[in-house]
């Protein structure tokens, strides 16, 4: 018996029980950053999955199983991120909302110096949306503009199941390899938000590689060759020419018990990731600032005690 409560329940975006910060009061939130400062940053996209499943669903994904994190916890989510960066292939396909690499990465660095001037110095961003390629700029351009001691951390939510994203045949629990809004997908989905899908409409619709295969890792990175889904150009179609629908894969295919194994182990890890944080560093406690940057100590101290305490001041006096 698994201890998350699965199929999961939402509703938490838009009630005032400890979970969103911007649902908090500064009452509310001063007394939260005294227990626990980790911050979880859900980082989706509004896309299309196809007859049977929302076009947020890469936002659910992320904010479902963060949700769930925050409820063993005690840390804090935002409210997501909506609109998020895609690869070439997704160029133009109908109901997806595309945003350029750097303004998306510019937009989170952003997000990122906000909230560690409200007190948030750690954080943990969950993606499950193909933009490897951005979120790590972000960090870095967070990290390279204020030079702040802090925590930022990303991870990809798939790569913490491991080996329950699988097929059967690698000793995970599916059919086929996971690509997009397929049975591996879908199956999430039907496990972390089953009201939003509708699988009497669910489809399948073939893959349309351009290579051979064994060079082009899939979405679930299961080895199947050395080069990373999002580090090719020309590797596959455009969704928009040969899988207008949305689906690429068997949706109809999808179980939620089949994901249950996978989803646990991701939030058994997302658990022990902001434990081990704060028993490393407990809540108002950093990484050493000389270890951090190379900022003088009295800016760095000032900007830690934050705006409106005596004597601080706020991360814009350093970058803006």
């Amino acid at each position: 018996m698994s201890k998350w409560n699965l199929p999961a329940k939402g509703g938490h975006m838009e009630a005032q029980d400890g979970i969103y910060y911007q649902n908090m009061t500064t009452k509310m939130l001063e007394a939260r950053l005294k227990k626990n400062d980790v911050l979880l940053i859900p980082v989706g996209s509004t896309e299309n999955h196809g007859p049977s499943a929302p076009y947020g669903e890469d936002t659910y994904l992320d904010t479902r199983l963060c949700e769930l994190v925050a409820e063993k916890t005690g840390c804090t989510v935002a409210q997501p991120i909506w609109y998020g960066s895609h690869p070439y292939h997704h160029l133009g396909q109908k109901g997806t909302i595309m945003i350029p690499e750097k303004i998306l990465a510019d937009y989170l660095a952003y997000v990122m110096a906000g909230f560690w001037n409200t007190g948030f110095r750690k954080m943990i961003i969950v993606n499950g949306h193909g933009q490897d390629y951005v979120i790590p700029l972000a960090i870095h351009t967070f990290g390279k503009k204020w030079q702040v001691p802090g925590i930022v951390l990303y991870t990809h939510f798939w790569n913490c199941a491991g080996e329950q994203m699988f097929t059967k045949d690698k000793g995970g629990p599916y059919d086929m390899p996971f690509v997009h809004a397929d049975e591996v997908e879908q199956s999430w989905c039907l496990e972390l938000f089953p009201e939003f899908i509708h699988m009497e409409d669910a489809i399948k619709v073939d893959k349309a590689p351009l290579l051979p295969p064994g060079h082009i890792n899939t979405s679930a990175e299961d080895g199947a060759g050395p080069i990373k889904w999002y580090n090719a150009f020309g590797s596959c179609g455009m969704e928009c020419i040969c899988q207008p629908e949305g689906v690429i894969g068997d949706a109809r295919m999808a179980d939620g018990k089949k994901a249950e194994a996978g989803i646990v182990k991701t939030l058994d890890y997302l658990e022990k990731l902001v434990n081990d944080i704060l028993e490393k560093y407990p809540a108002g406690e950093l990484p050493p600032i000389d270890k951090m940057t190379q900022r003088s100590r009295e800016d760095i101290e000032a900007v830690i005690k934050g705006p409106t305490e005596p004597g601080g001041r706020h991360i814009y006096t350093l970058e803006y």
